[in-house]
């Protein structure tokens, strides 16, 4: 779900802020997308509500990142039990004109699949960046 929607709280606010804040310190050229994805009917219907989804376009189609906009998706899960909503993992996908170029989870394997890739230090700059996150999730 847009991360701008998922916003409800503070402490939620605080974190997609700080999420942002995270990609651009590593890549300042990026601009951040709170609402990544369309509000239309069909869209709607692909849209996890147990996710924040931020997206981040360059100026250009970067060649060291084999993309010109990421989508993020970092995905919850709410325990039955006890209803505490934890961070499980983080999807990433690079595209460009042509479409999805790649992706990256760690919930499988932590590994880029696709027609193309970052470069091995643009891949490990994002794995980095997507370790914080989960550490800002994870810590309360």
């Amino acid at each position: 779900m847009n991360a701008a929607e998922q916003a409800t709280s503070l402490e939620t606010a605080s974190k997609i802020a700080a999420v942002v804040n995270l990609f651009k310190a590593e890549f300042p050229d990026a601009r951040s997308d709170l609402k990544p994805w369309a509000n239309d009917p069909d869209t709607r219907e692909l849209v996890d509500p147990d996710s924040i989804d931020l997206g981040f376009h360059f100026p250009g189609r970067s060649r060291l990142l084999q993309s010109r906009s990421l989508l993020l998706q970092i995905r919850f899960h709410q325990d039955a039990i006890t209803g505490d909503r934890r961070a499980i993992g983080i999807e990433l996908a690079g595209f460009d004109h042509r479409g999805k170029q790649w992706r990256l989870s760690t919930i499988e394997n932590w590994t880029f699949e696709g027609t193309t890739q970052p470069t091995p230090e643009m891949g490990g700059k994002l794995k980095a960046v997507l370790q914080q996150v989960l550490d800002l999730f994870h810590a309360g």
